[in-house]
C-alpha cells in the first residue's frame, strides 16, 4: 500500500492497461513526449513508444472521430480531451456515433473506446475551461460516465474503463490531480455501475462526486463534532448508476443530501433525487435538500470562482437543514 496523487493513480492505471494488453493506446493533444498539459502520460512514450502514445493535432473531433475507427477495427483507445468543455466542439462524434454505434448494428461491433476528459473548475481557468459537463450526457444512451473521486477510484476505474466493450467517458476533476490517498497497484478493477460508502453515518445520506466527495468529507467531518452523523455516499459512476446502494443508504438515515458541481436543472443530483423520490418516497423522513452551483457561467476572478463553487460549509448547511438542525 502507498500513497499516490490523483494524477499518478490514473497515469499507473493507464500503465498497467497499455502493458497488459497490447490493443491498447493512448492518443491526445501533446501527450506523447509533453506528457500532456496536465502531465498524466507523462513518461509513458518512453516506456511503450510512439505506437502507442499517439500526438494528435488540435482537433477533438480528428481525436474522437479516430478513436471511434480504432475502436471498431478492434483496439482499444484511451482518448484524452485537454478539457472536458471542448467535448462541446466534437459532441456529435460522442453523442451520435460512439454511443449508438455498437446499439446501430444490432451489437455486432462493440465499440471499446476511453474517453479521458478534464473537468471541473478552480483553477481560475474561466468560463469555457472550468465547467463540470458530465451531465451533458446524461441523455445520451450508450455511454457510460465515470466520476472518480478518490487516487484508488480513479486507479481502478480507468482500467474498468479500458476493459469495457462499451465507450466510457471518464471525468477527472483538474482540481483533485495533486490529492493523495492511499494505493494498491495490481488490485482488479472495481466493477462500472458499483457505489462507495465512503463515510458510514446515521442521521443523514450525502451523495457527492469528484470534488464534491472531498468537501463532503470536511463537511462531515465538522457535523460529527455537532452530533450528526452524516453517511456519504459517491456513485463512482453515474451510467450504469447503483441506485441500490443510495437507497439502500436513505433506508439507514431517512434523509438525502446530494452535493454536486454545477447548476440544478438537468443535473445527476436532480435526478438522483427524482428516482428515490419516485421509486422510495416512503423512506423519506423530509424533503430532499441538494447543493449546486448558481445558474450561472462560472466566474473567472477567484473570489468569485471561490464563491461560485460549493464549499463544505454550504454542504455542512444543508445536512443541518435536512436534519432539522438549521
Amino acid at each position: 500500500m502507498s500513497e499516490v496523487t490523483f494524477r499518478d493513480a490514473i497515469k499507473l492505471g493507464m500503465a498497467d492497461a497499455l502493458a497488459a494488453d497490447p490493443s491498447v493506446f493512448l492518443l491526445g493533444e501533446d501527450i506523447a513526449e509533453a506528457g500532456g498539459t496536465f502531465k498524466l502520460t507523462e513518461g509513458l512514450m518512453d516506456e511503450f513508444g510512439v505506437e502507442r502514445v499517439r500526438d494528435t493535432p488540435i482537433s477533438e473531433q480528428a481525436i474522437i472521430g479516430a478513436a471511434i475507427g480504432a475502436s471498431i477495427r478492434g483496439l482499444r483507445p484511451v482518448a484524452e480531451l485537454m478539457f472536458a468543455d471542448f467535448a462541446a466542439v466534437c459532441f456529435d462524434q460522442i453523442a451520435n456515433q460512439l454511443a449508438k454505434y455498437r446499439y446501430m448494428t444490432g451489437g455486432q461491433v462493440t465499440v471499446p473506446a476511453t474517453v479521458r476528459l478534464v473537468n471541473g473548475a478552480g483553477g481560475g481557468f474561466g468560463a469555457q475551461h472550468s465547467q463540470s459537463v458530465e451531465n451533458w450526457f446524461l441523455n445520451v444512451p450508450g455511454l457510460k460516465i465515470a466520476v472518480p473521486g478518490s487516487p484508488a477510484d480513479a486507479y481502478a476505474l480507468i482500467r474498468a474503463a479500458v476493459r469495457d466493450d462499451d465507450p466510457v467517458l471518464f471525468f477527472e476533476h483538474k482540481a483533485l490531480y495533486n490529492v493523495k490517498g492511499a494505493l494498491e497497484p495490481g488490485d482488479e478493477p472495481i466493477e462500472l455501475g458499483s457505489a462507495a460508502i465512503v463515510r458510514q453515518g446515521t442521521d443523514v445520506t450525502l451523495v457527492a462526486t469528484q470534488l464534491m466527495r472531498v468537501r463532503a468529507e470536511e463537511a462531515a467531518a465538522t457535523l460529527e463534532g455537532e452530533g450528526i452523523s452524516v453517511e456519504i455516499v459517491d456513485p463512482r459512476t453515474l451510467v450504469p448508476l447503483d441506485i441500490a446502494t443510495i437507497t439502500g443508504s436513505v433506508e439507514r438515515t431517512n434523509r438525502l443530501v446530494v452535493a454536486q458541481e454545477c447548476s440544478h436543472d438537468g443535473s445527476w443530483g436532480a435526478s438522483i433525487v427524482s428516482r428515490v423520490i419516485a421509486e422510495s418516497f416512503d423512506l423519506l423522513d423530509g424533503p430532499p435538500v441538494v447543493v449546486s452551483a448558481d445558474a450561472t457561467p462560472i466566474p473567472y476572478a477567484g473570489p468569485l470562482e471561490h464563491a461560485w463553487i460549493p464549499d463544505a460549509g454550504r454542504i455542512a448547511n444543508a445536512v443541518r437543514t435536512s436534519v432539522g438542525a438549521a
